[in-house]
């Protein structure tokens, strides 16, 4: 128990985390930017993403929004009362969190069709085969990586990942702007609660992954961590730039850019 790790700084600031958890914040920054940074949160955020290609991210990042919950309660499933103070510590905060990632998934279906995409094209999955690859990234890592490191790739890496972009998109109104006034509050929920409510989520996970580490993890854990973490960040920006490539391909075509909203959502 020397090598146990406790929090006495503040939960949001990387100085507060053992020196090993502040160099995986660092290895993973430049991954974790490209995602954060792309150019298609930059364009929804302006308006100035097509409907189709709004389409496409919308249906395409479904299967993870939907399963979420279900990749928690897979890791739920590795923990056991009173074996470690990490696991405990990742057992209270996944049974409470999961109730609230269901609610997400209420929320994206109400994005959706805000911009006329049903729960059934949703369920359909048209979408290019590449748009899969982060759900079933995410599977795997809860289905065959140890607890700690399936935290980091989902809890960590991608809310943390999400909770940023989506905080580019509402930085200004230009999106939100673009729903009627009566639908305007449901349709931007999902963004809104990310950009808000998730900010301390990835800081609570990184602190269950360091207490369940330690102070001093072995070279091959923190490995296993660091690839976890910037796989999900790849993953992720693989998926934006298939999102991309439909998006200048009508460039390309001489397509209408413009995003619309339908007139009745």
């Amino acid at each position: 128990m020397i090598d146990m790790f406790i929090r006495t700084g503040p939960l949001m600031d990387a100085s507060s985390y053992p020196a090993w958890a502040q160099q995986l914040i660092d290895d993973c920054s430049d991954a974790k930017a490209k995602v954060v940074g792309h150019e298609l949160y930059q364009r929804m955020r302006d308006g100035r993403l097509s409907s189709k290609t709004m389409r496409q991210y919308l249906i395409g990042g479904w299967p993870v929004v939907e399963q979420f919950a279900v990749y928690m309660a897979h890791n739920l499933t590795k923990t056991r009362f009173a074996r470690h103070p990490g696991e405990d510590m990742a057992r209270r905060w996944l049974m409470r969190n999961i109730r609230v990632e269901l609610n997400h998934a209420d929320y994206w279906v109400n994005w959706s069709a805000a911009h006329g995409v049903t729960l059934e094209d949703l369920q359909a999955q048209l979408v290019p085969s590449e748009l899969h690859a982060l759900n079933h990234w995410c599977w795997h890592s809860c289905s065959s990586d140890s607890l700690v490191v399936a935290i980091a790739a989902t809890n960590y890496a991608i809310e943390g990942a999400t909770g940023e972009w989506s905080a580019v998109v509402c930085s200004q109104d230009t999106y939100a702007d673009m729903f009627p006034p009566d639908t305007r509050k449901r349709a931007m929920k999902w963004l809104k609660m990310h950009a808000q409510y998730d900010d301390s989520h990835p800081w609570e996970a990184l602190e269950i992954i360091c207490t369940l580490a330690g102070n001093n993890p072995s070279e091959q854990l923190q490995s296993d961590l660091r690839m976890a973490v910037c796989k999900s960040y790849e993953y992720m920006f693989l998926f934006l730039e298939r999102c991309m490539t439909l998006e200048r391909s009508q460039e390309g075509n001489g397509s209408v850019r413009e995003h619309r909203i339908p007139a009745r959502a």
